[in-house]
């Protein structure tokens, strides 16, 4: 899956391009729409939470540094006292485990209060009553969803699309 970003006017244009790729077969659940606090998005699919902030990056950041760290310092209690090598696989596996659920859960701490680094771009275009457009498709259909936005604004500028969206969110 790639994530489009495109920014998009008003709301009359906003809902007939999410109307269009509805049509296209795009489920609304793919389909992520972000305005000024405060602007009533009707029924649009509003942007939840996870596509507003940085949660996922950083869980995945901190499930790869907790991770690593707790195999180091798995590695040092194994080297440190002498012991039995099923005892040290246990001890080198459980503080690997730890360390990755801890970086995991301190991350998305951070993350969750972080906005997203990639929606940061558009913060003044968003504040200025533009409405972003994020849209997850898959890459052989990012050409074809690009060209049916263009039919209801030839003007857009498709600002890029992220080559891996989570398929979870």
């Amino acid at each position: 899956m790639r994530r489009i970003y495109f920014l998009v006017p008003d709301i009359t244009v906003t809902k007939r391009i999410v109307d269009d790729l509805l049509a296209a077969r795009i489920e609304e659940r793919h389909i992520h729409v972000i305005a000024k606090r405060g602007t009533p998005l009707e029924e649009l699919p509003e942007a939840s939470l996870l596509q507003r902030t940085d949660f996922i990056p950083a869980v995945e950041q901190g499930l790869a540094v907790g991770g690593t760290t707790g195999m180091l310092a798995g590695l040092i209690a194994i080297i440190l006292p002498p012991a039995s090598t099923v005892v040290a696989g246990g001890v080198l596996l459980a503080t690997t485990l730890a360390g990755a659920g801890i970086g995991a859960w301190a991350s998305a701490l951070i993350g969750v209060s972080t906005g997203s680094r990639r929606i940061k771009e558009f913060e003044d275009a968003i504040e200025a009553g533009h409405f972003l457009v994020l849209v997850d498709v898959s890459a052989d259909r990012v050409h074809e969803i690009e060209e049916r936005i263009k039919q209801h604004l030839p003007e857009v500028e498709v600002e890029s699309t992220e080559p891996r969206v989570p398929a979870f969110p």
